[in-house]
């Protein structure tokens, strides 16, 4: 694998990796190499531009890469990320995926939004997709999600545990995306009982405040000492900050992308899947089989795309009436009997 720290391998770099290939070949037999490297897609390579903030997020980052290392495992393609230190650097790294003959390049975020347009046009015949936002090319594949379909559910669940009727949110950057999360957790709260208070709070309105869990800390400490017992972060990096304050405080944080109940377990009630990992993977496969089109996909509730998480961390903390119950809820969400708000819906095209 190789891991584009700068935007291009340097000479240096590349020899070094040739020569540890050559000791592998050596050392570990032909037939040990062709473990390693088999499947459909060996000859391939799929580059995966993370968002800033990187790997370590335990949440939207990491679920790209899972997604990407997952395709070099059980498909046999080359994976290769970059981890842009600002936002400045994103499409310089796109561009040079483009311009080494990638075959296929992900844009992980829709901060890369700009950065994908301009490259998708500029190398047509290459192949793009871009998470979490749309972007009309014929050569990129948008991968999108009902977060707020997951995200009603994990309300659900927060107003079912609290005793104060008092719940939080902590996004991470002011953005319409971090409002479909927002939109959909108040609703699933309120439906459970009305009179739930739902305190907002986002970390900025700036990029940064996907990964700054200090300000995530400070944010769900005060919506705990106005009462809340459960407080939901859509933050990145930010939200670490977030649960930590939960399990200092004897409380729940929720999670959010990637399963997060293990990071404190007995103190993450559940947290919100959104299902990064599989988009990345089930793209790649599509390029490797030549079934790959632009255009929109989207992963939600019925197909598992975004839901919760219950596993050996949080069984202690949901009883079987609140699972029996949020059950229910994701069978009339699936079935249309409820229909979840789209914060998208709500305001115009171009804001989204």
């Amino acid at each position: 694998m190789y891991h584009a720290r700068r935007s291009t391998v340097s000479g240096i770099a590349l020899v070094l990796v040739t020569a540890a290939a050559l000791i592998c070949i050596i050392g570990c037999g032909k037939k040990k190499e062709t473990e390693v490297r088999q499947g459909p897609g060996v000859g391939m390579t799929a580059g995966v531009v993370l968002s800033v903030g990187g790997l370590g997020d335990k949440s939207f980052n990491d679920l790209a890469h899972a997604g990407l290392m997952k395709a070099a495992k059980d498909l046999g393609i080359r994976p290769v990320y970059g981890q842009p230190e600002q936002m400045a650097e994103d499409e310089k790294y796109l561009r040079d995926y483009a311009e080494q003959g990638f075959d296929l390049i992900v844009g992980v975020g829709f901060l890369m939004k700009t950065a994908v347009e301009e490259v998708a046009g500029e190398f047509p015949e290459s192949r793009f997709a871009i998470i979490d936002c749309i972007v009309e090319e014929p050569n990129v594949a948008s991968l999108v999600f009902r977060e707020h379909e997951g995200s009603f559910l994990v309300g659900a669940l927060a107003s079912m545990k609290t005793r104060t009727g008092k719940v939080g949110f902590v996004g991470g950057m002011d953005s319409p995306l971090i409002h479909r999360f927002e939109v959909g957790y108040t609703e699933g709260a309120k439906y459970v009982n009305p009179d739930t208070d739902v305190f907002i709070a986002y970390v900025g309105s700036h990029t940064g405040a996907f990964h700054d869990p200090v300000r995530g800390k400070s944010l769900a400490i005060s919506q705990f000492d106005r009462g809340a017992e459960v407080v939901f972060h859509a933050a990145g990096s930010s939200g670490n900050g977030v649960i930590d304050a939960a399990a200092e405080r004897g409380l729940y944080a929720i999670g959010v992308d990637a399963n997060q109940n293990y990071v404190a377990p007995g103190s993450v009630l559940t947290s919100m899947i959104k299902r990064v990992d599989v988009a990345v993977f089930r793209t790649i496969e599509e390029v490797v089989h030549g079934r790959f089109k632009g255009g929109l996909r989207e992963f939600g509730l019925a197909d598992d795309g975004v839901g919760y998480a219950l596993d050996e961390h949080n069984r202690d903390v949901i009883t079987p009436e609140m699972l029996a119950r949020v059950e229910e809820l994701k069978r009339k969400i699936v079935s249309g009997e409820i229909r979840v708000t789209d914060y998208y819906d709500t305001i115009a095209p171009d804001e989204s």
